[in-house]
């Protein structure tokens, strides 16, 4: 059985751990390594019980701890030849880095079966994941993505489990204090999904296999875990999942956060989207 945790998620950093009883690997090291260390051992792990790092792309809030990691316990470090450059430029991470050529690969750490993806974002290139045990249990983790694609929905939609961004309530993006370029880029096809994007994604795999969701990079500043939670939860309820297992990874520190109930849904369900909204 594969078990996912985020040890934290948002734009200051992103790291979630995937193990089965025999393995365990990263996705993405952001924040430093004090604070991925910190993380595991809340867990009670170190990690020296890690055996790779599956890095999704080479923006820095998913890269930043890597290099004094693998000072401290080298490991391989999976990464797309787009994405390589950046992270190994000046890093002893170059050391250990398994390239692969392009943005759908496969790779076999311990028991668990790992393919990539590509999903939509404005960095060199940008991939998700799929993660298979010996027994048939599968993870899937999609996050920094401009739009939901049908590609990344039918990757996802044999998952269990699956770790899926929910970065912005498009509101509070649209009336908030960032500059008006940086809301072009996360409403664009190469930045964030919304709540109400996420919402549609997340009914699709309800009517597949996926029987738990994680809601994780919100944005601080643009979105909170009540909002998503409820944007989601109720697109799910009007579809009749009202038993389907939603919960929003915390941003600091391993787990989900509490969320209060009676909230009141802030947007309707859009679905796939397929054009920028501006």
């Amino acid at each position: 059985m594969i078990t996912v945790e985020t040890l934290f998620s948002g734009s200051s950093g992103n790291c979630t751990l995937v193990r089965t009883e025999k393995t365990a690997v990263l996705v993405d090291a952001g924040k430093n390594c004090k604070a991925v260390m910190s993380s595991l051992e809340m867990l009670g792990m170190t990690l020296s019980d890690l055996s790779a790092v599956f890095v999704t792309h080479e923006h820095r809030d998913h890269i930043s701890a890597l290099d004094v990691m693998m000072r401290r316990k080298a490991m391989p470090v999976h990464v797309t030849a787009l994405s390589a450059p950046e992270l190994c430029r000046g890093r002893s991470v170059g050391e250990t880095a398994v390239v692969h050529p392009g943005l759908l690969y496969e790779a076999q750490v311990g028991d668990l079966a790992v393919r990539s993806f590509p999903l939509p974002h404005d960095s060199a290139g940008h991939v998700g994941y799929v993660f298979a045990d010996a027994h048939g249990d599968t993870a899937g983790i999609a996050t920094d993505m401009g739009y939901a694609t049908m590609d990344a929905y039918n990757h996802l939609r044999r998952c269990r489990t699956v770790v899926l961004e929910a970065n912005h309530d498009i509101d509070m993006l649209r009336m908030g204090p960032y500059p008006f370029p940086l809301k072009q880029r996360i409403l664009s096809q190469g930045g964030h999904l919304s709540n109400a994007d996420c919402a549609g994604l997340c009914c699709g795999l309800a009517r597949s296999d996926t029987k738990r969701i994680i809601l994780a990079h919100l944005s601080h500043e643009n979105n909170t875990p009540e909002i998503a939670y409820q944007t989601v939860r109720a697109a799910l309820d009007r579809e009749g999942h009202t038993n389907f297992a939603l919960s929003v990874a915390m941003r600091d520190q391993p787990g989900c956060a509490a969320i209060p109930c009676g909230q009141e849904e802030r947007h309707p369900l859009w679905g796939f989207r397929e054009e920028i909204i501006v």
